[in-house]
């Protein structure tokens, strides 16, 4: 299903940054987009943004650290399109900024609920209906570059994306013969709204000299591996951590 013509896809956290790009790139291919997010609003802009192009979307507003929600999410998906092929699990929040001796308990743990639990959630839906189609599907979790490596002040984000990476790996094992692929992509620090409410000209200067590019990604950079997991020339990528990330790793 390379064309991604008449297929159907999940993205959540679609009201805005790299949800909602991914969103439209998959309406721009014929695929039906179902836009899951807690952000009702933006949410809904996306699939006003979507219909727009001529594309075909709804909105269902989903907390992904509700198991009721990312079930109702799937079903609402199978239920308006008949089906599900794809689903990138995208929500996430950034977090508490503090060291590991300060960081606050209750707030550790939403990080771990919405990044990592969340996704949990989303997979466990996502999977068991794909896995009663013939044509399977395939699952892209996003992570970031933070699944692989540390960063100061973020033990709860790093934490839920290794933990991610873990879940993907898994995934992978367990659905290798079940036709449902599952790959994760790991993206640079990307100039979403997410990242830059609040950020000072000098605060992204240092980010940016993280990267060997010496700059941001883009939301689109990531949408388009996002994609291209979902295609069929991507056909033997399972269990793949995909870095988006202008060399932040390679420092």
């Amino acid at each position: 299903m390379s064309s991604f013509n008449q297929s159907v896809a999940i993205v959540t956290g679609g009201g805005s940054g790299i949800g909602r790009t991914t969103a439209m790139k998959f309406a721009d291919r014929g695929t039906s987009v179902v836009i899951a997010d807690v952000d009702v609003a933006g949410g809904e802009e996306t699939v006003t943004e979507i219909a727009d192009e001529g594309g075909e979307a709804i909105f269902v507003e989903t907390d992904v650290t509700s198991t009721d929600d990312t079930h109702a999410m799937v079903d609402a998906a199978v239920d308006e399109y008949g089906r599900l092929d794809y689903a990138f699990n995208n929500a996430g929040i950034g977090g508490e900024r503090s060291p590991i001796t300060d960081y606050p308990a209750e707030k550790w743990q939403n990080v771990i609920e919405v990044n990592l639990v969340g996704v949990f959630n989303c997979m466990q839906a996502e999977i068991n209906r794909m896995r009663e189609q013939d044509s399977g599907g395939v699952v892209v979790n996003n992570a970031s570059v933070l699944g692989k490596t540390g960063f100061e002040t973020s033990s709860g984000y790093a934490a839920a994306k290794h933990g991610v990476l873990g879940l993907t790996k898994t995934a992978a094992l367990e659905n290798g013969e079940t036709g449902v692929r599952v790959n994760a992509v790991c993206p640079g620090f990307i100039e979403t709204p997410l990242l830059m409410d609040g950020m000072s000209d000098a605060e992204r200067e240092q980010i940016e000299q993280r990267h060997a590019m010496n700059r941001l990604g883009t939301p689109a950079e990531v949408a388009n591996a996002v994609l291209w997991l979902c295609d069929d020339n991507a056909s033997f990528v399972t269990g793949e951590a995909l870095g988006v990330e202008g060399g932040y790793l390679s420092q």
